[in-house]
């Protein structure tokens, strides 16, 4: 926690002069949110790069196995194939930004790490928004490795792959603002990892496997799961003629959930915060 005190004292000094300082309370006013957000982004993942990098290459190679599973099974260049293989990359996105996320904010509060943040003058957005850019950050090579990897196993082509540009950040923004929010709300540790774990189980069930193999009623819990839009966007980048127009609504939706995850989280940092 250290670094993300030197971190965001720094940044206020370097943003306001001393002449900013409050009188009142002797207390100097809050850090801007911008500032702040990066210093806890750079404090997040230099504490998490180290631990997180064996996570990152199990769940990379995870996500590799089931498309090898799925190989036996789903001929390759059809529609079930993108759905594999889309499911398979943004899976990598679920296991980190929902999962470990969930962990993290559920071991923050429960070991009194909430109470540290509270005592610095940041805003919370800038707490929650910055911890969950810094775990989405991990995601990247292993969901442009399995992307790459799963193109290759099923015959699909690489041209638009570049919409994992997009895909990443948008889905991981939508998971890790759940994860933060389970694990904020949870109100023990063990409840919190449990979550994750069940978050990322559906995010394997129901964005791998092939919706039109579903039953109708878990094609609407499907729906519901803030990932399966960035699935649906890059599937259907790997066929011949994408509809483009069909990807930017699925980007637009999977934005539009990921702020309201978010905002949510935000909500829940608050309220875990104060009690």
């Amino acid at each position: 926690m250290s670094v993300v005190s030197a971190e965001v004292l720094r940044q206020r000094t370097e943003d306001q002069p001393p002449s900013a300082v409050s009188a009142e309370d002797g207390l100097a006013p809050r850090a801007k949110f911008l500032p702040s957000l990066a210093a806890v982004y750079r404090a997040q993942l230099s504490r998490a790069r180290v631990a997180r990098i064996p996570l990152l290459f199990v769940a990379t190679f995870q996500s590799i196995g089931i498309m090898i599973l799925m190989r036996g099974v789903v001929d390759r260049g059809g529609s079930e194939a993108r759905a594999v293989v889309a499911g398979s990359a943004v899976l990598v996105v679920a296991f980190v930004a929902l999962n470990l996320l969930a962990q993290y904010f559920g071991q923050l509060r429960a070991d009194g790490g909430l109470d540290h943040y509270a005592t610095l003058p940041v805003p919370p957005a800038s707490v929650v928004l910055g911890a969950a850019g810094a775990y989405a950050s991990f995601t990247v090579p292993g969901t442009v490795i399995t992307g790459v990897v799963g193109c290759a196993m099923f015959d699909l082509p690489l041209t638009h792959l570049w919409v994992l540009v997009a895909v990443i950040p948008l889905a991981g923004a939508a998971l890790s603002g759940l994860g933060a929010a389970l694990g904020l709300l949870a109100p023990r540790p063990e409840i919190a990892t449990l979550l994750g774990q069940l978050g990322m189980s559906a995010a394997l069930l129901l964005g791998v496997l092939p919706a039109d193999r579903m039953p109708e009623f878990v094609q609407y819990a499907r729906d519901l799961l803030p990932s399966t839009y960035g699935v649906e966007a890059l599937a259907r980048t790997f066929g011949g003629h994408p509809d483009w127009a069909a990807v930017l609504l699925d980007l637009g939706v999977c934005a539009a959930v990921g702020v309201a995850s978010l905002a949510v989280a935000t909500w829940a940092y608050r309220r875990a915060a104060v009690r």
